[in-house]
């Protein structure tokens, strides 16, 4: 009885709007209760279990880096620097976008910082060249889907955090897989581009290449720093963050000065939210898995679907966990879903041997595919909101390049040394 008024809870409370964190704690917390169990349970999984995970550290740390490279300048010697490299290509500053998402994400980690930030400069400089307002905001809701994906990345953080997969070979997993997101992306834009006869940028230079890398060299030090630091062993993924944090800070504050103790204060109040909500739904998180362990609701939903000889089969799995993650990212926050869903699969994962790096990155990928996707995609709504661009007029553009992300997302998902063949390369054995 406790677990149907457990589930029934969530389910009301979700229903009436509550914040998803809320509903999954309550519930559980009611079950806890119904069950005779020690209340000090629920401190032992939402306090000490949580105060256990070091790598957690690091999510308000990216969050502030991020923060902190986006009111600091950093975006626009970033821009100026992805523009000597690809604007000379037809759909000049399209390309330019993408490119310097795939820049800004080694440094951020965050899709929706990526959108805010040096997407909305790309969106603005496309519309006073004359790109069409709805495919300028298209492309920057779909280029940011790259943010998660190239390290660092604060969902990977979480997932690392529930799966037990290691943060710094999931940093590892999603290099190329971003690289390949970034150059599919970059195929449909020339091809629209030389349909809607789209405006090259300035023309190619190598000393306009050279005079863009010496300004922007000090911001594109910050990825070399973060991953060269993790995987050379000075530190470890949640120092790598203090370490690109402290950096942001001595760029914006002593070198370029344009960021003072006035516009930090700000940052470090928005952080504090951010990393409020974070923790939150984290740590109840934790509490509901303990829940479904407790029940075992897990080992249940792996024998039941293992029970089906066909979905034993990894492909046929992968193909249907995809399918419902694209359909949850639409409609749910990526913390939420990595939070419910993963707990429940990772028994089924393991029984068909489904590395849990690889799944890892394509659920993170899927997930990012979603904040893009009509009719929810948060994506969608940040780029209309800060452009006044008709959310209806996005959804029309944007439609061609899920099917491009979803291309990129077959392709890492069933082919799984794409994902691998980094973390192998130092170490990891799946």
């Amino acid at each position: 009885m406790s677990l149907q008024i457990w589930f029934l809870t969530f389910i009301a409370m979700f229903a009436l709007g509550y914040p998803v964190a809320f509903a999954i704690a309550t519930s559980s917390m009611l079950y806890i209760i119904l069950e005779g169990i020690d209340p000090a349970v629920i401190v032992d999984q939402m306090a000490i279990h949580f105060q256990t995970q070091f790598v957690l550290v690091s999510i308000p740390l990216f969050i502030f880096a991020g923060r902190v490279m986006n009111e600091g300048n950093i975006t626009s010697k970033i821009f100026g620097f992805a523009n000597s490299l690809v604007g000379s290509l037809k759909g000049g500053l399209a390309h330019v976008n993408v490119v310097s998402s795939l820049i800004f994400s080694g440094m951020t980690g965050s899709a929706l910082a990526d959108t805010s930030g040096v997407g909305y400069m790309a969106t603005t400089a496309m519309e006073d060249e004359g790109f069409d307002s709805a495919f300028s905001c298209a492309v920057t809701a779909a280029s940011s889907t790259v943010g998660p994906i190239i390290p660092p990345s604060i969902p990977m953080v979480i997932y690392a955090s529930i799966s037990g997969a290691s943060t710094g070979y999931l940093f590892l997993g999603g290099i190329l897989p971003g690289l390949i997101l970034g150059l599919v992306l970059m195929a449909y834009i020339w091809w629209v581009s030389k349909r809607r006869n789209y405006p090259a940028g300035e023309a190619f230079s190598l000393k306009n290449i050279w005079t863009k890398f010496i300004a922007s060299f000090l911001p594109l030090l910050t990825p070399v720093i973060l991953l060269g630091g993790i995987y050379s062993g000075v530190f470890t993924p949640t120092e790598a963050a203090a370490a690109a944090s402290f950096y942001a800070l001595i760029l914006t504050m002593l070198v370029y000065r344009v960021l003072g103790f006035k516009k930090l204060r700000n940052i470090l109040k928005e952080v504090t939210l951010s990393t409020g909500y974070v923790a939150f739904i984290v740590a109840a998180a934790f509490l509901f898995s303990y829940v479904v362990a407790k029940e075992g609701i897990a080992v249940s939903a792996a024998e039941f679907v293992t029970s089906f000889e066909i979905m034993t089969n990894p492909i046929v799995l992968l193909f249907a966990i995809n399918i419902m993650f694209l359909i949850l990212g639409m409609f749910l926050d990526t913390m939420v879903v990595l939070v419910i869903v993963i707990p429940i699969f990772l028994p089924i994962l393991q029984a068909v041997g489904i590395d849990l790096v690889h799944f890892g990155v394509v659920a993170v990928f899927n997930l990012m595919i979603g904040l893009s996707t009509p009719p929810y995609g948060v994506n969608l709504f940040i780029i209309s909101g800060l452009t006044e661009t008709p959310l209806s007029k996005i959804f029309k553009e944007i439609i061609p390049f899920i099917s491009v992300l979803l291309i990129a997302l077959f392709l890492i998902s069933f082919v799984p040394d794409i994902v691998l063949v980094l973390p192998e390369l130092f170490g990891y054995l799946p």
